[in-house]
């Protein structure tokens, strides 16, 4: 299903999304979190029980992904009328277990977080009461405490910082798993939105190119129980891909025409600096940098021109 680019921008921004008492569901992968598992989920329900208005239905979905330890033992003791597990048979993705969650989830807003104690769920309030004129409300990890590793800081600058420059969009946190989206907007992209780390990282993209409203709020981030899933080098290369991949699917002249420029000055410069330097200009470089970069620009406007025309 091609998204539509429009389909966000035609809503008046001061009118509300849905009924600010709809229902939500909170749906939590899990995947070997026996540490972590069992104080989330009590802290959970005893947040959704004192802090959440009473008239707004809600429901816990905790997707086991397949763990190999005892997972699904912890949080069983806490499934009842508000909380429920499903379970894969194998390990499938991160991405994948939020799927199932959507999936199997009855009302028309989804929460996501994790299971490994993260982030903290005292601020599902505060995600909550922005939802009611935007489509997404993320917890930007830029709270007080936010403990993110030395080590992931840089790429993760660098992707948050290319993201923003190819979506026109200021994205303080790239791919934060606290956030609250409608559910059919989730299905909409659901076709582009991979089974693995990368889900929040397209859905972000995804919400803001097509033009959706999209609210920040800030959030603290907690030092984690378990081992981290993230494997740095690996993952922050597919997010870079997924990055480029994204946005030339909504907007393809926002990554071919910067590539275009870029050869086609690079010939400029090439044939004055050979002149003056040589006194001969380096015609063959100089033209197959030029042809290079039109044949981008090509390649572009044919993208862009497909993408407007299916429906």
């Amino acid at each position: 299903m091609q998204a539509d680019p429009q389909a966000g921008p035609e809503r008046n921004p001061e009118t509300p999304v849905m009924d600010p008492k709809a229902g939500f569901s909170i749906v939590i992968p899990a995947y070997n979190e026996e540490r972590g598992a069992g104080p989330v989920m009590a802290e959970l329900l005893e947040t959704l029980k004192t802090q959440l208005d009473p008239e707004i239905p809600v429901e816990v979905l905790v997707v086991d992904d397949g763990s190999s330890d005892r997972t699904c033992e912890v949080i069983a003791p806490f499934e009842g009328d508000v909380l429920r597990l499903v379970r894969h048979p194998r390990n499938r993705g991160y991405g994948a277990a939020i799927k199932t969650g959507i999936l199997h989830a009855k009302h028309p807003w989804i929460m996501i977080t994790d299971a490994d104690g993260t982030y903290p769920n005292e601020f599902i309030p505060a995600l909550l009461a922005e939802r009611d004129f935007h489509e997404m409300v993320v917890g930007a990890r830029t709270g007080e405490k936010a403990h993110i590793p030395l080590i992931r800081r840089p790429p993760k600058w660098v992707l948050r910082k290319l993201a923003s420059i190819l979506s026109r969009q200021d994205i303080p946190d790239l791919n934060s798993g606290m956030r609250i989206f409608r559910k059919d907007l989730a299905k909409k992209f659901e076709n582009i939105l991979p089974n693995k780390f990368s889900y929040t990282t397209t859905i972000t993209l995804a919400m803001f190119s097509a033009g959706y409203h999209v609210k920040y709020v800030p959030i603290n981030y907690l030092r984690r129980e378990g081992l981290s899933k993230i494997r740095p080098i690996q993952d922050t290369l597919n997010f870079l891909k997924l990055i480029i991949r994204t946005i030339m699917y909504f907007d393809p002249l926002r990554v071919f025409l910067p590539i275009s420029l870029l050869f086609i000055a690079a010939s400029i410069a090439v044939a004055v600096s050979s002149y003056y330097i040589t006194g001969v200009v380096m015609d063959v470089t100089t033209v197959l940098l030029f042809v290079t970069g039109f044949q981008m620009l090509a390649l572009g406007m044919i993208a862009d021109m497909l993408n407007r025309r299916i429906p």
